[in-house]
């Protein structure tokens, strides 16, 4: 069961997302800030992170760029939750190294889709998840 770290702030966003999830038959562990993502990630390191763009103090573009700073870290998918759906957005989520992004309210089949390429082409290798 693949292993997903939601940051999300919002408790209500991260409960409704998290349970439809957990459906899908995903693993699901919930972290609001980034001194949380930091503990989710001592403890297990997850399949991939569905990160929140705007979160209290840290924000979620500085919390992906330090992710992929780190070779531990580096190869952890990371798809950008956020409200902001102009293209600038999408492009600055994709500069700070997220590997996807989706606009809220989050569309379930297109970020199942999302996740799904992303754990079957992180198993495969880049080039290989087609």
């Amino acid at each position: 069961m693949p292993d997903i770290l939601l940051v999300e702030e919002n408790e209500m966003n991260s409960d409704m997302l998290s349970r439809r999830l957990v459906r899908k038959g995903y693993s699901v562990r919930i972290a609001a800030d980034a001194h949380a993502v930091d503990e989710e990630i001592a403890r297990r390191l997850p399949d991939l992170i569905l990160m929140d763009i705007s979160l209290p103090g840290k924000d979620g573009y500085q919390i992906t760029r330090e992710l992929k700073a780190s070779p531990k870290t580096a190869g952890i998918p990371v798809i950008a939750l956020t409200a902001h759906a102009m293209s600038t957005d999408r492009d600055k989520a994709l500069a700070a190294g997220c590997d996807e992004y989706e606009t809220k309210p989050v569309v379930l089949p297109q970020l199942l889709g999302k996740i799904d390429f992303l754990l079957k082409r992180q198993r495969t290798g880049p080039g290989d998840a087609s």
